[in-house]
């Protein structure tokens, strides 16, 4: 993806509050209009816009197809994480589960991605609270936040383990 247009997008994604739904949904699909058709950054930046404006279908959608066309890393860990989150808004919890699961279970290709991975959990253990696995989510998400406390590390480590 060539810089100026990127920049472009993340001063977009920056004024979204300035914006009514409509009109950043539009103005996201008239910078991927620039992209030669089915781009996958492209396809994950419009997924993106329909999430943030209530189209979830539509998102999901977008998501799949983006993810289907081979986005670079880390826009394929965060596609997967907002397609998994967007699956659990439609009443699909148990299919955004699999999704990260599987995610989480591949190696992060950058530093980038490495970063994502709690993002991943936390989606995980919210799609884990939908069915009803509260203690395993909660276990996850308990986990992934030890090793970023001053202190107590082991102990909330190891009661996590416990749940």
């Amino acid at each position: 993806m060539d810089a100026p247009w990127q920049q472009r997008i993340d001063a977009l994604w920056d004024a979204f509050d300035d914006y009514e739904p409509d009109g950043f949904l539009a103005a996201v699909a008239l910078l991927v209009a620039e992209l030669p058709d089915g781009d996958p950054v492209g396809l994950f930046e419009l997924g993106g816009a329909h999430d943030s404006t209530g189209h979830e279908r539509q998102a999901a959608e977008c998501y799949r197809r983006a993810l289907a066309g081979g986005l670079d890393s880390p826009r394929r860990r965060q596609a997967v994480v907002q397609l998994a989150s967007t699956l659990r808004n439609l009443g699909e919890p148990a299919a955004g589960a699999e999704l990260l699961r599987a995610e989480l279970g591949r190696p992060a290709e950058d530093e980038d991605t490495a970063a994502l991975h709690d993002c991943a959990v936390a989606f995980l253990a919210l799609c884990l609270a939908d069915l009803g696995q509260e203690r395993e989510g909660l276990g996850l998400a308990l986990t992934a936040l030890a090793g970023r406390l001053p202190r107590y590390r082991r102990s909330l480590a190891n009661y996590a383990a416990g749940l």
